[in-house]
């Protein structure tokens, strides 16, 4: 089904469970709850205008007319009133036609604004796709199995091994989180565990070399649960 309708079946119980984009939960102003963020997916709705325009904030907008296929979201989010204009697809293209005077649309890397020689003027609304379900309570066993990979993502299985000297430093660079500590054969080294941030390792790495760390291995994680 198009990821435009889960939401009208999430609402009408034709679905316990849906997944779709939050811009299309909100543009729809669907009667169903966010369960969980499923961190992919991710865009931006964004203002934007051509190059030329002398506008340069959301306030400057206030009585041009605004392209979307995301009207109820547009008036919404905009904090001046404009004249929408409802399209259906290629909104970047009707500043060009003299359609409209911007656009509110959806982005992600922004190479089809620079393409049709547009710039954002600002950032609506972060989305990206997530559950949906007309209560928590329905949706929360698939929930917490969403949320055991969600969670897993974005953390690495960090392995070690370190002189037991400098386990108080390696414990220091790995806070808040509590490493799990073992012994190792060889006569005052330990094996340190933990389980650490993604978007921490680069960063890690060179501090847990520097405090004496070697042997150092990052796997990941393939289910994390409470």
């Amino acid at each position: 089904m198009r990821a435009s309708d889960v939401p009208e079946y999430v609402q009408d119980g034709v679905v316990d469970c849906g997944i779709t984009g939050i811009d299309l939960v909100r543009e729809r102003n669907a009667d169903v709850r966010e369960v969980l963020p499923l961190g992919f997916g991710s865009c931006r709705l964004e203002a934007a205008v051509p190059e030329e325009s002398p506008v340069r904030g959301l306030a400057d907008l206030a009585g041009v007319s605004v392209a979307t296929v995301y009207p109820h979201l547009t008036a919404q989010l905009l904090p001046v009133d404009v004249t929408l204009v409802d399209v259906s697809g290629s909104v970047e293209i009707t500043p060009r036609l003299g359609l409209a005077d911007a656009i509110v649309d959806l982005v992600s890397s922004g190479n089809t604004l620079r393409t049709n020689g547009l710039r954002s003027v600002a950032v609506l609304l972060e989305s990206e796709a997530v559950l949906v379900a007309r209560d928590e309570e329905s949706a929360a066993p698939l929930a917490g199995m969403l949320r055991a990979v969600v969670e897993a993502r974005q953390h690495r299985y960090l392995m070690l091994n370190a002189p037991e000297s400098a386990l108080a430093a390696i414990s220091q660079i790995l806070r808040p989180r509590v490493p799990s500590v073992l012994p190792l054969a060889a006569d005052g080294m330990v094996a340190v565990h933990a389980l650490v941030p993604a978007a921490d390792v680069w960063r890690l790495l060179p501090e847990l070399e520097a405090a004496g760390g070697s042997s150092i291995l990052i796997v990941p994680v393939e289910r994390m649960a409470a």
